[in-house]
């Protein structure tokens, strides 16, 4: 289908999201999902002794999928309510059992159910690329868990690290939301069938005050559309603390992507890791040399409108008035989808740059090295120490060579020749021999191979063991 150049398309339509997660919020899935509830309403009253044929249910069943869109949309035009549009199309091509279509029930219950079903297969889906992207990161990690590498806080040499338990940070960030996510998916009901003010006084009416059947309405509808069950009491709607609830998950993703980000470009720019980059690919227009981390660019990006997005179902849930109002309505139709598209869009990034990234160990160990030297004075003064020598005098003549040293590094652009001035000071009474065995990078990662594996082996992978029909993502994006 050719596209209308003439109108705004969504980036996330023609360049960031994928085919699965579009398809969840287009006006397909959502029509059909309404025509589905509608189906399981008219069996579920039929099945509790309401005068509804199975002739009529097969007529609805017969047009779950052709919605005759030209038809709803020109009565929309004429009634200004989308969903009687719809109850009015449908029943254009079910003659039959048009006058049984959306019995008892209100605009909430195709609208809200929808949206609950929407969300719970936009976190099935996000489930999914979130497992291969913490799948795909843990086998950097143990590829990488014994490779030293120079750690920072506040963005200035510490300690090192190794690349592997680094990679275990940006995992520890993941598993943390895909428990949240799974918490939040386990946690969520259908609206069911509550009526205009949650009370289902329709119902109770359509079934002869039997208020067990009510009630087994509920169960059997949510039943049927695969659910666990309703809410226990809503108003018209569900609470829209629900969909705050599920925007925090995905906002959680985003931050966590968003860290990863910075680090990749961070690491790039010190030419120690980048992300992938293509043959034909093109850095800038107007510098040929560049590789600039336009993967991490952009997911940093969407990531900062998904943590913004936020603010719309917090604001939502609060103003809302009584059992319903309907200024929540135009904002649920944005901020919901576009906060899925956009996590979709970010772990499709994500997936591709943790399947990609490349690894210059060279110059890991360049970085290490220049600043080793200082790292190593520790052991250098514990050794003396051993050897008679005072704590307090060794400690005062390092921190003045290691002046020196720097002057030399930061004013004269040289090599850090620290350990050199140590050898030739007699305060320490080290031959260059003595101090070439404490310059052994291994020495000072700590315990970060063995936090690496323990933390894969024993939390990681014991976690996304059930997980293996999940696996497999395409590690590919679009633009």
């Amino acid at each position: 289908m050719e596209k209308n150049r003439d109108v705004y398309q969504s980036p996330f339509s023609g360049r960031y999201a994928g085919k699965e997660m579009l398809y969840t919020f287009s006006e397909n899935f959502k029509f059909r999902t309404w025509r589905k509830l509608w189906i399981a309403l008219a069996e579920t009253e039929r099945e509790l002794g309401l005068p509804i044929t199975e002739e009529q249910i097969a007529e609805l069943k017969a047009h779950a999928e052709d919605i005759n869109y030209e038809d709803a949309e020109a009565r929309e035009k004429v009634v200004r309510h989308d969903v009687m549009s719809h109850v009015y199309a449908y029943g254009l091509q079910c003659p039959k059992a048009a006058g049984i279509i959306h019995l008892g029930a209100t605009s909430a219950f195709v609208g809200d159910n929808t949206d609950i079903i929407q969300m719970k297969t936009g976190l099935d889906l996000v489930h999914k690329s979130l497992v291969n992207v913490i799948t795909e990161l843990s086998k950097f990690a143990m590829k990488y868990k014994d490779v030293p590498t120079l750690a920072f806080t506040h963005f200035q040499p510490a300690q090192p690290t190794t690349i592997g338990k680094r990679a275990t940070l940006w995992i520890q960030d993941l598993m943390m939301d895909l428990s949240d996510l799974e918490y939040v998916r386990g946690s969520l009901r259908l609206l069911g069938s509550k009526g205009t003010t949650g009370t289902q006084a329709s119902f109770l009416e359509l079934f002869d005050g039997d208020h067990e059947k009510c009630r087994e309405a509920d169960r059997r509808i949510a039943q049927k559309m695969g659910f666990e069950g309703c809410y226990d009491v809503s108003g018209q709607t569900y609470s829209r603390k629900v969909d705050f609830r599920v925007l925090s998950v995905l906002s959680g993703i985003a931050q966590s992507a968003h860290k990863f980000s910075n680090d990749i470009r961070l690491l790039q720019n010190l030419k120690q890791i980048e992300e992938p980059f293509e043959k034909t690919q093109i850095g800038s227009s107007a510098m040929a040399y560049k590789r600039n981390p336009m993967r991490s660019e952009r997911m940093a990006s969407i990531a900062n409108y998904v943590m913004s997005d936020i603010m719309n179902p917090s604001i939502t849930a609060a103003t809302q008035w009584f059992e319903r109002t309907l200024d929540d309505s135009a904002n649920k139709r944005i901020s919901v989808p576009e906060a899925f598209l956009g996590v979709d869009s970010i772990l499709r990034l994500y997936m591709n740059i943790a399947d990609g990234l490349v690894v210059y160990t060279k110059v890991c160990e360049k970085y290490l090295k220049a600043e080793l030297p200082f790292m190593a004075t520790e052991n250098i003064m514990m050794d003396c120490v051993k050897r008679g020598g005072n704590r307090q005098e060794l400690h005062e003549r390092i921190r003045e060579l290691s002046m020196q040293a720097g002057k030399r590094v930061k004013e004269e652009g040289l090599d850090n020749n620290l350990l050199e001035l140590i050898a030739a000071d007699k305060t320490f009474g080290l031959e260059r021999e003595d101090i070439e065995k404490v310059l052994d990078p291994s020495l000072y990662v700590g315990r970060a191979p063995e936090q690496t594996e323990e933390y894969i082996k024993n939390v990681v992978e014991k976690k996304l063991s059930g997980y293996g029909a999940e696996l497999g993502l395409d590690a590919e994006i679009s633009l």
